[in-house]
């Protein structure tokens, strides 16, 4: 009884520790002791009558755990082991299969694969549900105790078995090794700046800035637009998010975040600066955009900054907090929700993007051999010093240039391979069609 006891004071002092105003609203209510003795009366028979003697460590963690994770899909404890490889993973480095992951219905559900790692290599899709592990069920498992199951020592195989929309389970192996994010990818697609960060830890902000600055080194004021890819981003450290919106806005809120007491709202506005200097956006979401990407996407798009193009995102629109618990690892609580400019908060929502573009594949559909005006007996001219087939004559004399004079550059430009992402092919296009309207503008104005 006595143990009994000194359990009901500890966990009486959990609940009070962290707030003052929550000791006060607790402080007069008997249900709470009377739970808590209920909770001491269970931990008391599970020590003495349990078939196989477990620790008080197991049985209180698990009683944590379970709390915690009762609540939401995203509140969990986390052990010291844990919270270590937690803040690990924050730093842009750590050992698995490079998944991110939440539970639904029991099962391991991808919300998104990170770039280059074993499990984006082995085809791993958002939207995937793991039911096993080298066999054995995952139904019954903590997402804790998936996740400490599917991490390993590097080299290592581990079997998953998937259910995906539209085709029975089937399986596949992945080799564990370590994943180190590069969370920040671009290149230049003409005079368009391509940007796609595929997570939000520590290094997002520093690579983004970085990559701004050299797309303004290398073709400056004639950057023509930006498209900024957040699929597949399943999130990460807020004030990253907050960092990336404010470097493509001027001014205004980024987002707020309101948890259960109204003063405690916080609101992150853009401070003065655009390093795309005004140039149009695009942002590319799908139904692995979560969290962080959302925060981004939703501010851009609020603010008329960008374009939202692609698929309905993920719809994670709650903020977690990390809270160390001196000792014994951290917990990872559910503390707000967040809010994009206009208001909107898209907790199991999503951003809906301003175009909607499934992702697809391009295929090329054999054209008939028409006849044109020009392949006409005795088509006329234009006058213009070209000939019937369209193309200028070199000096006027109606003789065109011999074969293949001009004909390998048009060869090249035509063999030049189409986007395979046919969502960012969409994006450029656009992106190149209001570069272009804005030119015609421009000089019909002067």
């Amino acid at each position: 009884m006595k143990t009994r006891m000194l359990l009901v004071a500890a966990m009486v002092a959990l609940l009070v520790l962290p707030r003052a105003d929550a000791a006060e609203s607790s402080k007069n209510s008997p249900d709470t002791y009377r739970l808590l003795n209920l909770f001491g009366d269970v931990f008391e028979r599970v020590r003495a009558d349990y078939v196989e003697e477990a620790s008080d460590q197991d049985l209180i963690e698990a009683a944590i755990t379970g709390m915690l994770t009762s609540l939401d899909p995203h509140s969990s404890y986390l052990n010291a082991k844990s919270f270590r490889e937690m803040q690990v993973q924050t730093r842009g480095e750590f050992g698995g299969l490079g998944i991110e992951v939440t539970m639904e219905s029991g099962l391991v559900k991808v919300v998104s694969p990170i770039d280059d790692t074993p499990a984006f290599r082995a085809g791993i899709e958002p939207g995937d549900l793991v039911s096993h592990l080298d066999g054995e069920p995952v139904l019954g498992l903590t997402l804790a105790e998936a996740v400490d199951k599917m991490r390993g020592r590097v080299g290592t195989d581990i079997r998953l078995t998937i259910r995906r929309a539209g085709r029975p389970p089937f399986d596949v192996t992945i080799t564990r090794a370590i994943i180190k994010i590069r969370s920040v990818r671009s290149r230049l697609e003409g005079k368009i700046g391509y940007l796609r960060v595929t997570s939000f830890n520590e290094q997002a902000e520093k690579g983004v800035k970085k990559v701004m600055a050299k797309f303004q080194e290398e073709i400056g004021d004639e950057l023509q637009g930006i498209v900024l890819d957040l699929r597949n981003n399943p999130g990460g450290l807020l004030d990253q998010a907050v960092a990336i919106a404010d470097v493509f806005l001027d001014k205004g809120e980024i987002v707020s975040t309101r948890s259960r007491r109204s003063e405690d709202t916080q609101r992150f506005n853009a401070r003065p600066g655009d390093m795309a200097k005004g140039v149009p956006m695009i942002v590319l979401i799908n139904g692995g955009s979560a969290s962080a990407s959302e925060i981004v996407a939703g501010a851009l798009q609020d603010h008329n900054r960008a374009l939202v193009l692609g698929t309905k995102s993920f719809g994670k629109g709650s903020v977690q907090t990390i809270i160390p618990l001196s000792g014994h690892g951290a917990m990872r609580l559910t503390t707000a929700r967040y809010y994009t400019p206009s208001g909107r908060s898209i907790q199991a929502v999503g951003i809906e993007p301003d175009i909607v573009v499934e992702q697809a594949r391009i295929e090329k559909v054999a054209q008939p051999t028409r006849r044109r005006e020009a392949d006409l007996r005795g088509a006329l001219d234009n006058g213009n010093a070209v000939d019937k087939s369209g193309e200028k004559k070199p000096d006027g004399t109606g003789k065109a240039k011999p074969d293949g004079a001009d004909a390998e550059g048009a060869d090249k430009e035509a063999k030049k391979p189409a986007p395979e992402d046919y969502q960012l092919g969409r994006a450029l296009d656009l992106l190149r069609g209001l570069s272009l309207f804005s030119e015609r503008i421009s000089v019909k104005g002067s």
